[in-house]
């Protein structure tokens, strides 16, 4: 930041700072050049106070140091008329105009006195220099421009082809779904459960059981090694099934399934459907990973913290399929509860190469099913050994496949 008025100069480095920019000193080297060039009293630090008596000249070479050295990346120039220019005939905006529009550093202007937000100084070249009436509005912008660098530098990557997966058996049960229901819906357990099968992701053991004596059966062939199982009760557009107590879990033997199973045919007499029976699964952190349809850009692949507090807690990322490498990374460790996969409090790291996997199968399904209109994953069980789905919702509406080309542009 350089200035003719030091006021304006801090009002222009606290709105940097605020914006998430930062503003280190100059080195010695380029502090004496500066002060070289500048009137007696300039200080030269940051913000580089050139003074009320700086004049078009001194104040044009400054700019074209700062803009020429390496270790700054933008300059921020705060003006505000002075008497002193005024009665000396300077122009200190042309001390900006002068030099060329496009250099190898962004170059903006504060002009405190400016009518407009925002306006353009046009440059001999044809370029022109952006001006703002405010520090923090330049400010945004040049935070804007910096992030937008940093993601334009960072590696695309590539999206990966997983040999597991049958793309034909995927959609034709989409097709044969919306051939039934043409305005779409959810889907039944064994159908999400089938689609997940169709992209290799890994699941929760389970049967569906719609009579007492089959959720005994398959609760006998489904304990785990702890001989615990677990049932839930399944109705068309059931959501939160803990919300609404249609869990039971820990059920250690024949009697407490037959008693699990009446309490859930009682409470829910004319929606149950049935039941799935799974093995308790064991001690793990609960993901979120799911698929959201935006009316811009498509499919987005979101993941993050799971289980019964996922929409209160809101700790998730998105991002656009297809998913790269460098994306899968990003998403996951985006969300705050990030440090709970790479090990925390002497716990070992979840098997992030699974995790990995599932994000990018997810996104794979995105892409290849465009009536694919929503899918939650929640939980997503993640241990040291393995990283498992225990619950899917999966709602297909008829669509078009969306224009890559077009897709490939936004």
């Amino acid at each position: 930041v350089i200035t003719n008025a030091g006021g304006a100069g801090v009002l222009a480095a606290d709105a940097c700072a605020e914006a998430g920019l930062t503003l280190n000193p100059p080195s010695p080297e380029l502090a004496d050049d500066l002060l070289a060039a500048l009137p007696a009293g300039a200080s030269a630090g940051n913000p580089v106070d050139a003074t009320a008596a700086v004049t078009e000249d001194a104040l044009h070479t400054c700019l074209e140091r700062l803009a020429g050295h390496p270790a700054v990346d933008a300059v921020l120039v705060a003006l505000v008329p002075t008497a002193v220019a005024a009665a000396t005939g300077d122009d200190l905006v042309r001390a900006v105009t002068r030099g060329p529009g496009r250099r190898a550093k962004p170059v903006m202007v504060v002009r405190l006195e400016q009518d407009l937000p925002v306006t353009l100084l046009p440059v001999a070249d044809g370029e022109a220099i952006p001006s703002y009436a405010e520090p923090q509005a330049a400010a945004r912008a040049l935070a804007h421009a910096a992030r937008r660098a940093a993601w334009l530098a960072r590696p695309v990557g590539t999206v990966p082809d997983p040999d597991d997966i049958d793309t034909s058996r995927a959609q034709a049960l989409a097709d044969d779904f919306l051939a039934q229901r043409p305005d779409g819906g959810w889907l039944d357990p064994r159908a999400c459960a089938e689609l997940l099968s169709c992209y290799g992701i890994p699941q929760q053991p389970w049967a569906w059981a719609e009579a007492e004596d089959d959720a005994v059966r398959a609760a006998e062939r489904l304990r785990g090694t702890d001989g615990r199982v677990v049932l839930k009760a399944h109705w068309p557009g059931l959501v939160h099934k803990s919300l609404q107590h249609a869990v039971h879990l820990d059920l250690r033997d024949e009697a407490q399934v037959r008693t699990a199973f009446q309490d859930l045919r009682a409470r829910f007499e004319g929606l149950m459907t049935g039941v799935v029976v799974q093995p308790l699964a064991p001690r793990g952190t609960e993901l979120f990973a799911g698929v959201v349809q935006d009316g811009v850009f498509g499919p987005l692949v979101v993941f993050g913290l799971g289980g019964t507090a996922t929409e209160v807690l809101a700790d998730h990322a998105a991002r656009l399929a297809p998913l790269t490498g460098q994306d899968v990374h990003d998403l996951i460790t985006a969300p705050r509860c990030a440090p709970l996969l790479f090990g925390t409090q002497g716990g070992g790291p979840v098997d992030l190469e699974g995790l990995e996997q599932v994000l990018h199968k997810l996104s794979r399904m995105a892409m290849d099913l465009p009536q694919l209109a929503e899918a939650d994953f929640n939980p997503v069980l993640a241990t040291p050994g393995e990283v498992t789905v225990l619950d899917a919702r999966i709602r297909l509406l008829p669509r078009r496949p969306q224009d890559p080309y077009l897709r490939r542009l936004r």
